[in-house]
């Protein structure tokens, strides 16, 4: 039996990650916006502008601060502040 081809599953966007540099599945990475130099969670995927990805995990978004890869993702010359990513509940030990 021949199939149209349109029983596929469907595509899963691929992401990477700023902090580790591997690539995910977008739904598995957080999502990181610019809100007034804050580096903000966007935690439904809604809010404007540039966002950056990073796996929820504490080792990851402690390697993208470390290598600065907020402000590169951004394009940000002055330093960002992560305070609030940081501490957020979505990232786990």
């Amino acid at each position: 039996m021949e199939r149209s081809g349109r029983t596929r599953g469907r595509a899963c966007p691929l992401r990477t990650c700023v902090g580790c540099r591997e690539q995910s599945v977008k739904r598995d990475l957080l999502r990181v916006v610019l809100v007034e130099g804050r580096c903000v969670p966007d935690l439904r995927g809604t809010l404007p502008g540039r966002g950056a990805y990073v796996h929820p995990v504490r080792a990851c978004v402690d390697l993208a601060v470390r290598r600065r890869a907020f402000q590169r993702s951004f394009r940000s010359r002055g330093p960002l502040d992560t305070a609030k990513l940081q501490t957020t509940p979505q990232v786990t030990p």
